[in-house]
């Protein structure tokens, strides 16, 4: 019943009417990757052609779902703040969207078109330009920091906004290599979506990372096994993907130094929502598993999230920590706390 050829691109990520029953199996086998452990490359499959759409403009950002439901509203709240601010659209406030199934070092292009659009900027409007990601956005935008000059820094950007990010990994991963994750969308099952998911070379880059947790910290425990930090080898083969080792390995040490962006920096984190942060499995890897819940926004652990504060004596620019108690990690998005701190950060009254 899929489709075996168009004549036009359509939205794949997030068009939440190809996540119905039946048609999610298009879906699955259209978004993704298949990784070569030989070149450490990923490619979607043959004849599947996906490009990202809209670069340099807001509307990628602003709504995930084409139809503009609520659920799917990502930017969309900050944008039309910032409209309301006198910002105009696909002007002085731009979109800088990215395949977020690849890590850093697959996306090259993306970041020669990144440099040039913040320069771009910066020529038309004579003012440095303020950076502002989510989620793993900001490893995307830590990366690209670490791969420019100071000059270059100090000339062209103005702060750097980070909102959730998961700089020390996330232990939710742990449970989606395992056994898949439906984000709690109850007509998805979490095993079918599974291999999709273990595709992504992203989820292994996720993973917990030995500068937020100890390691001997137990993130999964099975009637056989339990894994900490020291075990993902053991992890991947006792899944079943042992190619997910091979991703891991080759994309660990793109941010592991931890090296400061060299830019001024502001880290918002969400507090006080229950975020997993271990596992217990009956049956393991395919049954979904208990969860046992530690502080965080929902998705990023506390423990990950506060690693920006090692900045804060490891680089001249400002470092600042901003928490933001009951802030789910999609939900800080469009907080009004977040939106006003953003602004104080555009005016530079901070």
């Amino acid at each position: 019943m899929c489709s075996k050829k168009t004549d036009y691109y359509f939205t794949l990520w997030l068009n939440l009417e190809l996540l119905l029953p039946l048609v999610i199996d298009c879906w699955i086998d259209n978004i993704r990757l298949v990784y070569n452990t030989t070149t450490k490359t990923s490619a979607s499959p043959e004849g599947v052609d996906i490009r990202v759409p809209g670069f340099g403009q807001t509307y990628p950002l602003e709504f995930l779902d084409p139809s503009k439901r609520s659920v799917g509203t990502y930017f969309h709240t900050l944008v039309q703040s910032m409209v309301d601010w006198g910002y105009t659209r696909d002007e002085d406030v731009r979109g800088a969207p990215y395949d977020w199934r690849k890590a850093p070092n697959e996306n090259t292009e993306y970041f020669e078109a990144l440099q040039k659009l913040i320069e771009t900027m910066f020529e038309t409007y004579k003012r440095p330009v303020a950076l502002i990601a989510h989620s793993m956005g900001n490893l995307y935008t830590l990366y690209f920091l670490n791969h420019q000059t100071q000059d270059w820094k100090d000339k062209y950007i103005h702060s750097y906004v980070a909102l959730g990010a998961p700089w020390g990994g996330v232990s939710k991963t742990m449970r989606v290599l395992a056994s898949g994750d439906n984000n709690r969308i109850p007509v998805i099952s979490s095993l079918r979506i599974r291999d999709q998911q273990r595709s992504a070379v992203t989820t292994s880059w996720l993973l917990p990372y030995r500068n937020a947790w100890p390691v001997d910290k137990v993130f999964v425990r099975t009637q056989k096994a339990n894994y900490t930090l020291e075990d993902y080898q053991k992890f991947y083969n006792d899944i079943g993907f042992p190619e997910g080792w091979v991703m891991r390995k080759e994309t660990e040490g793109l941010i592991s130094s931890f090296t400061p962006p060299g830019v001024s920096v502001h880290c918002l984190y969400g507090t006080a929502v229950d975020t997993p942060d271990s596992f217990q499995y009956d049956t393991f890897p395919d049954k979904d598993p208990n969860i046992i819940y530690g502080p965080g926004d929902g998705t990023v652990n506390i423990e990950s999230a506060l690693q920006c504060r090692k900045w804060v004596d490891r680089q001249k620019q400002s470092v600042f920590l901003v928490e933001l108690p009951g802030n789910e990690h999609i939900a800080m998005l469009s907080n009004i706390t977040t939106i006003s701190y953003i602004k104080k950060v555009l005016l530079g009254t901070l």
